[in-house]
C-alpha cells in the first residue's frame, strides 16, 4: 500500500511508535514543522467604551459568606 500510494504529491511520513509517548511529540513536532511560520497582518482593533449602566457588584453578594484565610 505505501509503495503505491507514497508520491511526490502526497508523500506517506512513518513515526517509529515503539515508545507511545515519544511518537506522538515527534508526531506533533514534525506536523508543526510542515506548516509555514511568518506574521500575519493584523489591523488594529478599536473597543468601544465601557458602560457602568446596569454593571454587576460581586462584592455586595459576598458580604455575609465565610472565607478561608490566605496563607500563601
Amino acid at each position: 500500500m505505501l509503495k503505491a500510494t507514497n508520491t511526490k504529491f502526497a508523500p506517506w511520513d512513518i513515526v517509529r511508535s515503539d515508545d507511545k509517548r515519544r511518537a506522538r511529540l515527534n508526531c506533533i513536532s514534525h506536523i508543526l514543522k510542515t506548516i509555514p511560520q511568518g506574521k500575519v497582518p493584523r489591523s488594529k482593533v478599536k473597543l468601544p467604551k465601557r458602560s457602568i449602566q446596569g454593571r454587576y457588584n460581586d462584592q455586595a453578594s459576598l458580604g455575609q459568606q465565610n472565607f478561608v484565610g490566605e496563607i500563601f
